[in-house]
């Protein structure tokens, strides 16, 4: 054999020699510092794996790879009086929302409702009928002292099965209302009877929606139902639009069908406008993608009663790894989760459509 040939292979066998390394933990050869390093970072990863398994202080497994973030007692102080802020502005915003509604509902009273002279649902339009009748036997019992009247006993019945801020400000709407329609005059604006039914329903509606949307309600019939599904977890709609169909045809016995049929067409067009403006009973489905699953699930069972899914994606583009969590909520709570993500990842993909159907378990929170 030639001596550089022979130089050669001494010398390779020499590079090996110098880069063999026994691993006692895998207990094979590794032969290259590119092995080396693989195996270095594959016990660092099981190291890594132990610890996120005894991170969580709940016992649930980690997800993701990021490290547990220590927990900043100043910080976390910081976000709770942030949270009574925020809970102080809401209060406020709810109060200009009845404010608002109140006036909106003893205006479209006495501009539609009584020109026309219509029947509108629920409390309020007992009261119109009570005011109606007793006129017949020569004297008044006004729509505004029937509405404060009707309402009060259901509000103490109610008090400690549904939120009590919930009464509280439905209460103030209903009281508010009764004042407006006491100490106001508004003149009527139009003069058929087809455009008071239609612009009355609307305004009606949107008067009893801007309540809704702040929090509240215009008490009655809302107090009872949501008493009644707190108790049973059922329903008693179906009950109360009995209840209006027999106030109707009381009505319509008593004034007239062409009054009633009218009055119909008019709870139809405002009940309507509610649906349009507010949504709180729609279902929507949230998909997130984050990096950090463990920091948005932790936050989001703590704040909200819903289950999830969390499963590991590839980026189509990035080819990196991500955690998509799927999870269905009430439309009202869209909003708070979105910012409740984005507080913990701010990188995160957050898409939102409608849940045109869904069957089985879902929790639906109490008004507050």
């Amino acid at each position: 054999m030639p001596l550089a040939h022979r130089w050669q292979r001494k010398e390779r066998h020499s590079e090996m020699a110098e880069d063999r390394d026994k691993s006692k933990d895998e207990g094979t050869y590794v032969r290259d510092a590119q092995a080396r390093a693989q195996m270095k970072e594959r016990l660092r990863e099981r190291e890594r794996e132990r610890a996120r398994e005894h991170a969580d202080e709940r016992g649930h497994r980690r997800i993701g790879s990021a490290p547990v973030a220590a927990v900043d007692v100043q910080t976390e102080l910081e976000r709770l009086k942030n949270l009574k802020r925020r809970a102080i502005v809401r209060r406020v915003i709810t109060l200009c929302f009845v404010v608002a509604s109140a006036f909106l509902q003893a205006f479209a009273i006495q501009v539609f409702v009584q020109p026309a002279g219509l029947l509108s649902s629920g409390f309020t339009g007992l009261a119109i009928l009570i005011d109606r009748v007793t006129s017949l036997f020569g004297f008044s019992f006004p729509t505004f002292v029937g509405m404060v009247v009707l309402n009060v006993p259901v509000a103490i019945i109610c008090w400690n099965s549904i939120s009590k801020r919930f009464v509280v400000f439905s209460m103030i709407q209903v009281f508010l209302s009764s004042f407006f329609l006491s100490q106001m005059r508004f003149a009527p604006m139009l003069r058929e009877p087809v455009l008071l039914v239609v612009f009355g329903g609307f305004i009606y509606g949107l008067a009893i929606a801007i309540a809704l949307r702040g929090g509240a309600s215009t008490a009655g019939t809302d107090f009872i139902s949501l008493m009644v599904s707190n108790k049973t977890g059922k329903s008693i709609w179906g009950l109360i639009f009995a209840g209006n169909c027999v106030v109707l045809v009381i009505f319509g016995a008593l004034f007239g069908w062409t009054a009633a049929a009218f009055s119909i067409i008019f709870q139809f067009i405002s009940t309507k406008t509610i649906e349009t403006f507010y949504h709180r009973y729609d279902r929507m489905t949230m998909v997130i993608t984050t990096k950090k699953p463990d920091e948005v699930l932790e936050a989001y069972h703590d704040a909200f009663k819903h289950g999830s899914s969390c499963y590991e994606a590839i980026g189509g583009y990035s080819r990196k790894t991500y955690w998509r969590i799927e999870t269905v909520v009430s439309s009202y709570e869209v909003g708070d989760i979105v910012a409740l993500v984005r507080a913990h990842d701010d990188h995160a993909v957050i898409n939102v459509f409608r849940s045109e159907g869904f069957f089985g378990r879902f929790y639906r929170g109490p008004v507050d």
